[in-house]
């Protein structure tokens, strides 16, 4: 027997939304899990993608792959041992761009071990594994809900999540850049502390967000995606971020632009239909830089992971 999982990309933070915002978008990794009768066979581990050259990232193919992991601990979870099986990992989303690629295999992985295990774990307990195995869940709870998804982590460890209506005329450009940057990198310029004054910014703009979404309010969104938590740290690892920043600021029809995730990928959140000039603002201002971005305008992917 085998089951298949398709899952969304997602971007995370969206700006002060740190580790709490989540929105997922329609590009997909699909991930295959089939049980193997022979115990003998071991674990089998494939990864492929008609995107990018696979080989680049050196994507571990043993006990140590991030699927695997999620797998076993599920296993550890309802008390068994991992049989023979193999999986398989088909990549469309960007790897190491801030598009939650990790948490979309981590999810793939789970919802399909689930499945073939007669589904002993429901969903709020498969986003807390795998949450304890991605460290955050904004990522993983938008993959598995899709839409726009607030979450936290309790003390218990379990995860809080709650699915807003995302407006359906606000879209999604996203920037790809031709470099990677490790989501380890990005965390260790964060400050271990920061000003009251900063972190009451934030929960100010949190807010704001929250009820801009709900409402549908373009004015006060684009006011609350200011952020004094995480981007001024991570700017000088991503090379025009603020010049992209300061040229879209006031740029009609532009709501915000924020890294998508640790980075490098940024998200451009618009409602109106010059896209076009958006995107050449984009380009214009990283070749100034050297660096090459591939942009496509997308909705808001509303369905979360699903079985194939």
């Amino acid at each position: 027997m085998k089951v298949s999982v398709k899952v969304p990309a997602t971007s995370a933070n969206l700006g002060p939304g740190f580790d709490c915002f989540g929105l997922a978008l329609p590009i997909h990794n699909t991930v295959t899990i089939e049980e193997l009768v022979d115990p003998n066979e071991g674990i089998q581990i494939n990864v492929f993608s008609d995107e990018f050259d696979i080989s680049e990232f050196h994507i571990p193919t043993d006990e140590s792959n991030i699927v695997y992991k999620a797998v076993d601990l599920l296993f550890t979870y309802i008390g068994q041992t991992p049989n023979s099986m193999r999986i398989n990992i088909y990549s469309d989303i960007p790897l190491a761009r801030g598009f939650g690629s990790s948490a979309s295999v981590i999810v793939g992985g789970l919802m399909a071990t689930n499945e073939l295990l007669g589904s002993p774990a429901d969903e709020a307990t498969l986003i807390s594994i795998a949450t304890e195995i991605e460290g955050h869940p904004d990522n993983i709870a938008a993959a598995m809900l899709g839409g726009f998804v607030l979450s936290s982590v309790e003390i218990d460890g379990s995860v809080t999540t709650r699915k807003l209506p995302w407006p359906e005329d606000w879209k999604i450009t996203m920037c790809v850049p031709d470099f990677e940057l490790p989501t380890s990198i990005s965390r260790s310029v964060l400050p271990e502390m920061i000003s009251l004054k900063d972190a009451a910014f934030n929960a100010r703009r949190t807010a704001m967000m929250v009820e801009a979404i709900n409402k549908q309010d373009a004015k006060l969104f684009k006011l609350g995606m200011q952020d004094k938590l995480h981007q001024p740290y991570r700017t000088k690892l991503v090379p025009g971020l603020d010049e992209i920043m300061k040229n879209l600021r006031h740029t009609e029809n532009v709501l915000g632009t924020a890294l998508s995730g640790a980075g490098p990928g940024i998200v451009v959140i618009t409602q109106g239909s010059n896209t076009d000039e958006i995107k050449n603002i984009i380009k214009d201002t990283w070749e100034e830089y050297s660096v090459k971005v591939e942009l496509k305008t997308v909705n808001v992917e509303t369905n979360g992971a699903k079985f194939l």
